[in-house]
């Protein structure tokens, strides 16, 4: 018997270690390995509109365990979008840059184009599957010539302590927004909802009415196609959006002229919601990146903290939806020096697991199938797969996003009537 049971428990440790090799060598296959001499001495240079990027930043330090001799650095170029293309010709052009879907068809961006890599050719081994589809754009050859590193959506931050304080519950429906927001106003708050409305870009108006314009012609592809070919005949289209705007204005569920004290679209949104008097604040997934750090920019929540969290705005029809956009983009110069580093640097970078880092350092949405989201970002992770669109799977071109932006801040701002609006599709610029 205790020879059996030796030659038991000598059989079960085979069998541990066995497995315990097993798995180290599994692990071993799915993580990064270096293609290249890791003795590699170079440069690499990525080039953005971020002020910092931390985010990327600790990816540099993590790529670095493997090719120590590799600099790169993060730079910021002022006045980004009008000089990418000098700088792509300049003698110090970057290896990496910043790129938006937006950019392909104009022809102001034709320089910007012509330097990027096809980063869906398989001999570079991107993972791009590990994106979400609807994320990828394709060219008319099926090439990808940008990959998004974060992804936005467009809601607003919901000051959670005064829902609980007052009795209510965060909205899911149109008339739940409606109905809260005068309850909130009964119980003297005289703006229930905020956001920035000085300028076009970034404002309230937009950020309500753009995901409302795309929820509307997601069924409805000859609408799609007219709006995209900017037919003013999609005005009609786009008029269930420029209602919600109006009605939330007129109902009392925005004051105007508070929002006007909100001096920019980013930063401010934020301290002003930190004040912590605001139910809701209307911004995107890119103001919610900033909240983390600037909690301690801000003497009022510094003294009285609060749980916050971002929540889909309700609409009229079908309660809350998931507008799945790419935000920031990479695209590699294929012109660039060291471009196997830098197509190294992408295989490295291109993974669910840096992605998700990414993500969670900089308190954006994963551009990953696997769609880990911070705490903050909760209510959007109980929304139905029906309910999540990309617009850029959707097939919603910029020009149409234009239209929107435009005539909904128009009409936010009294300028334009509902259908003063919606008859002008087509000639907003």
């Amino acid at each position: 018997m205790k020879k059996l049971l030796c030659t038991a428990l000598v059989i079960c440790m085979l069998a541990s270690l066995t497995a315990c090799r097993g798995k180290t060598q599994e692990d071993a296959d799915t993580g990064f390995r270096p293609a290249l001499d890791t003795k590699t001495d170079c440069r690499i240079t990525v080039a953005g509109s971020y002020d910092n990027f931390e985010a990327l930043e600790a990816e540099f330090d993590r790529f670095n365990e493997f090719y120590p001799n590799v600099q790169l650095s993060y730079v910021k170029l002022d006045d980004y979008n009008n000089v990418l293309g000098t700088v792509l010709e300049s003698k110090d052009s970057p290896n990496i840059y910043f790129s938006y879907a937006w950019m392909i068809g104009n022809e102001q961006y034709d320089p910007v184009i012509a330097h990027m890599e096809d980063l869906s050719d398989p001999a570079l081994g991107l993972k791009l599957d590990c994106i979400r589809p609807g994320l990828l754009n394709h060219d008319a050859e099926d090439h990808v010539m940008l990959v998004p590193v974060f992804a936005r959506t467009y809601g607003m931050l919901v000051n959670n302590d005064l829902f609980e304080k007052e009795g209510l519950s965060v909205p899911t429906t149109w008339k739940e927004l409606t109905d809260v927001c005068e309850a909130f106003r009964g119980k003297g708050y005289s703006s229930p909802m905020m956001g920035y409305s000085l300028e076009s870009s970034g404002c309230f108006m937009y950020t309500v009415a753009y995901p409302q314009f795309t929820v509307t012609l997601a069924d409805k592809p000859e609408a799609l196609e007219a709006a995209n070919e900017l037919d003013p005949a999609a005005g009609e289209s786009m008029r269930p959006a420029l209602e919600a705007v109006e009605q939330l204005i007129r109902n009392g569920c925005i004051d105007l002229e508070e929002c006007d004290r909100i001096e920019d679209n980013y930063t401010q949104v934020i301290l002003r919601f930190f004040e912590g008097d605001v139910p809701m604040m209307i911004c995107t997934a890119d103001n919610v990146s900033g909240t983390k750090k600037r909690e301690s920019q801000s003497e009022a929540f510094t003294a009285k903290p609060f749980q916050y969290t971002f929540s889909p705005i309700p609409m009229e029809e079908g309660g809350v939806y998931f507008i799945d956009s790419p935000s920031v983009q990479f695209s590699v110069n294929k012109d660039c020096d060291d471009l196997d580093m830098t197509n190294e640097f992408m295989r490295f970078l291109i993974t669910k697991e840096e992605l998700n880092e990414m993500a969670s350092v900089k308190r954006l949405v994963t551009p990953t199938t696997d769609l880990t989201l911070d705490p903050v970002y909760a209510p959007f992770g109980q929304i139905p797969a029906d309910h999540v669109i990309s617009p850029e799977a959707l097939g919603v071109k910029d020009p149409l996003s234009v239209q929107i932006r435009l005539a909904s801040f128009q009409v936010g701002r009294g300028d334009l009537t509902v259908d003063e609006a919606a008859a002008k599709y087509g000639s907003f610029e």
